[in-house]
């Protein structure tokens, strides 16, 4: 006798997921004190208005003492750290899906953005950078001459023939 078994999609997605996630685990670390360790990336969106350049990060539950700006060779870096807040006394987590932990990001900036011109402001989790676009260089014709005075370095009489 043979058995039929009714074909599942949402077995396969759900078998796909966890394939990916144990990839992803492997990648970032594995794992931790029993939870999937993983690496935290705030998510952040760069936008561009006629005078600026606005980069936007959401930085859930960081304060503007646990992140750093720093402009150095034409990028700007920001980094911080979320802190692990659970307590493990007491409790028994069954689902951990926050992540924590250390963050960097760089993003190269237009050249000639004057560094002491940059501004952010920090409110209820999202930072916002502000970034100054430079002044566009219009190219500038420079003269040429042969001898440095203005006149060519050949002097003569075109003669007739």
């Amino acid at each position: 006798m043979t058995t039929l078994v009714r074909w599942d999609p949402a077995l396969e997605v759900d078998s796909l997921q966890s394939e990916m996630n144990r990839l992803f685990d492997g990648f970032f670390g594995g794992r931790a004190n029993g939870t999937a360790a993983r690496r935290w990336v705030p998510a952040m969106d760069l936008a561009e208005t006629e005078d600026e350049l606005i980069l936007t990060a959401d930085l859930p539950g960081l304060g503007e003492d646990d992140v750093s700006i720093e402009i150095k060779d034409g990028a700007l870096t920001l980094t911080g750290e979320r802190k692990d807040t659970r307590e493990s006394e007491g409790r028994g987590y069954h689902r951990v899906e926050r992540s924590f932990g250390r963050f960097s990001r760089t993003m190269s900036m237009p050249r000639g953005v004057d560094a002491e011109s940059v501004r952010a402001h920090f409110h209820q989790g999202v930072l916002e950078v502000h970034i100054p676009k430079p002044e566009e260089r219009k190219p500038h014709r420079v003269q040429i001459s042969a001898n440095g005075n203005g006149k060519p370095a050949i002097e003569g009489e075109a003669s007739e023939k």
